[in-house]
């Protein structure tokens, strides 16, 4: 089994993990649990949740962009990803903002719907790939996200979605949570 078939499996497992608790997060919260701050964040539970909803959502972005860029010359890759990283503080507060207007928006149930849809969407096109694909690499933004490596694959791409869920899951603050958190990957 090659390397990246074996990330195109975990991927989908680490996906399909994170669909679950989404769930489990949205079934348990009340409206008192959404509405309360989170830790860490200037976000509410419910604000937060739509951000880990919406990490998934931008990857479906970030995916193209990378398919395309990865097809300049270096020069041009490392340039774009300056530009990028010259226009982080405006993107930080597109970002702080679009949550905080995306979980007015829309409801409960619609981020759940819309989870679902972005996650089936994300393990088509994961499937989709080809290894060549799946290695296609660019640099990156660094000053945009913890998780934003100086290059990335697709593979990381896809990754990253999960890692950015993950990460925003221990700053919640809902009463309670579901018990099933990272209970292994399918080789356990």
């Amino acid at each position: 089994m090659t390397e990246s078939v074996r990330s195109r499996r975990l991927i989908h497992h680490e996906m399909q993990r994170a669909q679950g608790e989404f769930h489990a997060l949205l079934e348990c919260a009340s409206l008192e649990d959404l509405a309360r701050a989170t830790n860490g964040t200037r976000w509410t539970n419910r604000e937060l949740l739509f951000h880990m909803l919406f990490g998934y959502l931008i990857t479906r972005n970030l995916l193209v962009v990378v398919k395309l860029v990865a097809r300049l010359p270096k020069p041009a890759q490392r340039g774009f990803a300056a530009l990028l990283n010259a226009g982080a503080r405006p993107f930080h507060q597109v970002n702080y903002w679009g949550s905080r207007a995306g979980a007015r928006a829309i409801s409960v149930s619609r981020m759940r719907e819309w989870f679902d849809r972005v996650i089936g969407s994300l393990q088509r096109h994961l499937d989709a790939e080809t290894e060549h694909g799946l290695r296609r690499h660019m640099p990156f933004p660094t000053r945009w996200d913890p998780f934003f490596t100086g290059g990335m694959s697709v593979a990381d791409v896809y990754h990253y979605a999960t890692q950015h869920f993950d990460f925003h899951r221990e700053q919640l603050t809902l009463a309670q949570g579901p018990t099933t958190r990272r209970a292994g990957t399918p080789d356990s």
